[in-house]
């Protein structure tokens, strides 16, 4: 009986382990698609926005308070250096400058009297005892007093003759008159809103703001071609002429600077196109499919495939080309990387590696 038992006890304990080994899967090994990472030259071909600007703009405002009393030039008006663009009216001006002449000739006047007693009586003290020494002084002083006189009035002087200088407004540079503000009799002062705007128009400044990704490729070209929304179905061409050297902290852009000769006058400042140029890094750089980067809320990153584990490893964006990305971080050429990537693909995880 106890012999029965005892077999019937072995036969249910091996079932069980069958069972047991039956339900445990065996472990399973990935196999994934891998390519062999390696430098290439990166080039990208961009379309930016650009905006045409003048190659000199000044805006002309009134230095001392008064009336425009005559008005010579009007918006679309071609100006020469230092021609007159607009004469304003201010009495007191004249009033004190006409003041200020008749105190410097007073001025002068007693100045050169002073003068010639003190060199009358320096000759005659040659002679021992025809001139006092504090008579001598007493000349000598007030000649050298004259003479800070006449150089303070001749100060006050040239103060007023600036300032009725500025009653006539003139031309900085050769250009066109793109506002006028005022009409004649307007009272002009120290105000916020410029009298007139000069530009100069026959060069103007196209400005493109250069993605952070690609302020440090080079154009393949000094020059590049941009169309304005005027004339969408003209292009035209600008050569390369200086960067800012600074990322712009709200837009993350640099501005970089393209000149276009404009002597016909058919590009406007102001005016908005699209610029097309090629850039290129100087050195080869990492490239890789978009499906081999797997971003999350956390990290960017590759899978490597080493020793037949799989390894993430964190990377970032360059470059981003129609079907490849530019990407940087610590790998080297020759590494097996995921083809198909996602975060399904455990870190360490045993994989077998298909090219």
């Amino acid at each position: 009986m106890n012999r029965l038992f005892i077999v019937c006890l072995v036969a249910l304990i091996a079932g069980c382990s069958e069972k047991k080994q039956q339900a445990t899967p065996s472990a399973q090994t990935d196999s994934v698609e891998v390519f062999v990472l390696k430098k290439e030259l990166v080039t990208k071909s961009l379309s930016l926005p650009a905006e045409l600007h003048p190659w000199e703009r000044a805006e002309l405002y009134a230095k001392v308070e008064g009336y425009v009393r005559e008005l010579k030039v009007d918006i679309g008006t071609s100006v020469r250096t230092n021609d007159i663009l607009l004469i304003i009216d201010a009495p007191e001006v004249t009033a004190n400058y006409a003041k200020a002449s008749a105190d410097l000739q007073a001025a002068q006047s007693r100045y050169h009297t002073s003068l010639d007693t003190y060199r009358r009586l320096t000759n005659a003290a040659r002679e021992k005892g025809a001139v006092s020494d504090s008579e001598l002084e007493r000349t000598r002083n007030q000649m050298l007093s004259d003479s800070s006189s006449l150089e303070a009035a001749k100060s006050g002087a040239n103060a007023y003759a600036q300032l009725r200088n500025y009653l006539i407004i003139r031309a900085a540079f050769d250009g066109v008159i793109t506002q006028r503000n005022v009409d004649p009799g307007t009272l002009v002062g120290k105000g916020s809103t410029p009298l007139l705007v000069l530009e100069n128009l026959s060069k103007l400044r196209v400005r493109v703001a250069i993605p952070e990704n690609y302020t440090s490729a080079i154009p393949q070209s000094t020059s590049i071609t941009f169309a304005v929304d005027a004339q969408p179905s003209k292009k035209y061409s600008a050569a390369l002429a200086r960067k800012s050297n600074q990322i712009d902290t709200k837009t993350r852009t640099e501005l970089w600077e393209f000149e276009v000769s404009n002597t016909n006058q058919e590009l406007k400042s102001g005016m908005y196109g699209n610029a097309s140029f090629n850039l290129q890094r100087i050195e080869p750089s990492f490239v890789v499919p978009y499906s081999a980067v797997v971003t999350n809320m956390e990290r960017s990153f590759v899978i490597r495939v080493r020793d037949g584990k799989a390894e993430w490893v964190d990377v970032r964006n360059g470059i981003t080309m129609k079907e490849k990305a530019e990407i940087f971080g610590d790998l080297q050429e020759g590494d097996l990387v995921v083809l198909k990537a996602n975060d399904e693909l455990k870190e360490r995880q045993v994989v077998v590696a298909k090219n």
